[in-house]
């Protein structure tokens, strides 16, 4: 456990809001890391061209004033004059341009390529517009375009470099990153430079110091002392206990992030080869009681998924989608016709909620896959599955929160670092999905696709996710169901 700046300066009389979170970023950068953590600190320092409006899902003016659609894969964009960064560089279309033909040059090295994969390149027009290439056309691209790509200042970046960048970041954002501090923390204050027309509106909290604290009752503990002001992720019976303590407000809510089981499908290790066998794959779907994980554990509105999608997401059509019901007996009888009647050894690799993990471990052991645990950080896990070493993971995903199934489906099964199945059926419809124009015909590619995943059970989707918010009742502050929480649209009371 590591507590930084947390203790005697959080707090409305402070005017610093302290939350704490059970990961760090490996990168602050907002292209170098692709965990929830990095998404939170994106919104709070950096502008993307677009804004999703969260409640009439309207997209904005932000960094961008103007947009139109020239072809198929030519957006022209114009741009808004009189912001700045946080250094006091004026933003300009040289810093789009950089942005993202940087982001998505060759060397980028960037953990977040998804996102951006659809850019051919991008050229500046004059000073404050910019014309944006897309390889083929991508319905989506707006959607990207409010979420998941920050703009980074040209200048800046090219003169620290990206390891300059991680320690001293700029961006034009609501608050200014004043200090970053690896395995501990990282310090934000309001920019009082903020553009006027920002659709984000303007800071209210003086100072937001975001801090990890890994263990979960140390992080309640620490919350019902005053040492921080805000948690999340809070374990459902913990969040009914914190209901009644006074002076604190819990928010509960059903999300687009999605639970499930990454499968090595092509058994490149002695544990994983079991699993190259669809019939072991799907006694896993079938071993694992969803609904009871569901009721039992994650609650709050959980409920059981079977695709790799949100439901609310454009494309995640299920009506073809394999339901595998939680069913022991046909998982033992399906291992035995595979030929493992008793069983076989493997390891479950896990970063978060130990306590699902070990849960859909002894659902596991009880139709013979004995799974070990390896927990882990993320990016140690992520090593292991994309070096083809890890036989399972239990990963959570929450999509970037853009309501698209390219972010979800697309991530994970386009024959991309983080595809385990590499199938080259849903790697072509997949393809063709992202970039069909015709809505229709969209919907139908994405809809086969689920439905080969699911009946060759490449993966086992488990559950959506409620979150638990639990923070001091000085502090007004609202939940979004995707989970984005926005302290620069937070006060206190």
């Amino acid at each position: 456990m590591v507590v930084f700046g947390a203790g005697a300066h959080a707090g409305k009389a402070n005017d610093t809001l302290t939350y704490a979170s059970d990961n760090e970023v490996e990168n602050v950068s907002p292209y170098h890391n692709n965990m929830r953590e990095g998404v939170v600190l994106a919104a709070m320092a950096w502008d993307t061209l677009l804004y999703r409006d969260t409640k009439t899902g309207e997209l904005k003016p932000q960094l961008a004033t103007a947009w139109k659609w020239e072809s198929p894969t030519a957006l022209l964009v114009t741009l808004r004059q009189g912001v700045t960064f946080h250094n006091g560089d004026k933003f300009t279309a040289d810093d789009v341009a950089y942005t993202f033909n940087v982001v998505t040059g060759p060397d980028a090295k960037i953990a977040t390529r998804q996102n951006t994969d659809w850019i051919k390149g991008v050229d500046k027009v004059s000073d404050y517009e910019v014309r944006i290439h897309l390889k083929t056309p991508f319905p989506a691209a707006l959607e990207y375009l409010a979420g998941p790509t920050p703009i980074y200042p040209a200048a800046y970046f090219t003169k620290v470099g990206l390891e300059g960048f991680s320690k001293a970041p700029v961006g034009s954002g609501p608050y200014k990153i004043t200090s970053v501090v690896p395995g501990q923390g990282v310090t934000m204050v309001k920019n009082t430079a903020y553009f006027k027309d920002s659709p984000l509106g303007q800071p209210k909290i003086g100072t937001v110091k975001f801090t990890v604290i890994r263990d979960p009752e140390a992080r309640m503990a620490q919350l019902m002392t005053g040492a921080v002001d805000w948690i999340w992720r809070v374990p459902a019976d913990q969040a009914d206990s914190l209901k009644a303590a006074p002076n604190l407000s819990v928010l509960s809510g059903e999300t687009m992030r999605v639970g499930f089981i990454s499968i090595n499908n092509n058994g490149t290790t002695p544990e994983a080869a079991p699993f190259k066998d669809p019939r072991v794959r799907q006694a896993l779907n079938y071993a694992i009681n969803r609904k009871g994980l569901a009721d039992s554990l994650v609650r709050g509105g959980s409920q059981p998924v079977y695709a790799p999608c949100f439901r609310t997401q454009f494309g995640c059509d299920t009506s073809k989608v394999q339901q595998y019901e939680y069913n022991p007996a046909k998982a033992k009888a399906l291992l035995a016709e595979a030929g493992y009647p008793n069983g076989f050894d493997t390891a479950l690799w896990a970063y978060r909620e130990r306590e699902y993990a070990e849960a859909m471990i002894g659902d596991l052991r009880k139709v013979g896959i004995r799974a070990r645990l390896h927990f882990v950080q993320y990016p140690a896990l992520r090593t292991e599955l994309r070096a083809g070493r890890a036989p399972l993971t239990f990963q959570a995903w929450g999509s970037f929160s853009i309501n698209d199934a390219s972010a979800f489906v697309g991530n994970f099964f386009k024959g991309g670092p983080d595809d385990t199945a590499k199938d080259p059926q849903v790697i072509a419809l997949m393809q063709t999905a992202d970039a069909t124009v015709d809505k229709a015909e969209r919907k139908a590619k994405y809809a086969q696709a689920l439905q080969r995943i699911s009946t060759q059970a490449m993966w086992a989707p488990l559950f959506s996710y409620s979150t638990n918010y639990a923070f001091t009742s000085d502090l007004k502050f609202e939940a979004q169901p995707d989970e984005l929480p926005r302290f620069f649209q937070a006060s206190w009371k």
